[in-house]
């Protein structure tokens, strides 16, 4: 199911995001652009997601995270109702298709 907000997206940061070339160029473009604790919340949000997507259970992503309860579940959630970019994000990471 396909949640994504009624907001208008500017197209122009997902492209910028796009032209990166390696995982150092991320690194930098997303410690310009985010705060510390931003992209500390997404990693951890990231890793939430793939423990759950590997059938971990809640305690074990707690443990390996430090992820709140209130957190794990969001992105549960998100993973069963959102746009589906997490799915896509694994799948292509399993195929080795990046």
């Amino acid at each position: 199911m396909n949640t994504r907000s009624k907001r208008e997206h500017n197209p122009a940061l997902y492209e910028a995001i796009l032209s990166l070339r390696s995982v150092e160029e991320c690194l930098d473009f997303f410690e310009d652009l985010c705060t510390m604790s931003e992209l500390a919340a997404m990693e951890q949000r990231f890793q939430v997601a793939k423990g759950l997507h590997d059938g971990k259970i809640y305690n074990e992503i707690l443990a390996e995270t430090g992820a709140s309860s209130a957190t794990i579940s969001r992105v549960n959630r998100t993973l069963q109702y959102g746009a589906g970019g997490y799915d896509l994000i694994f799948s292509r990471l399993e195929n080795g298709d990046q």
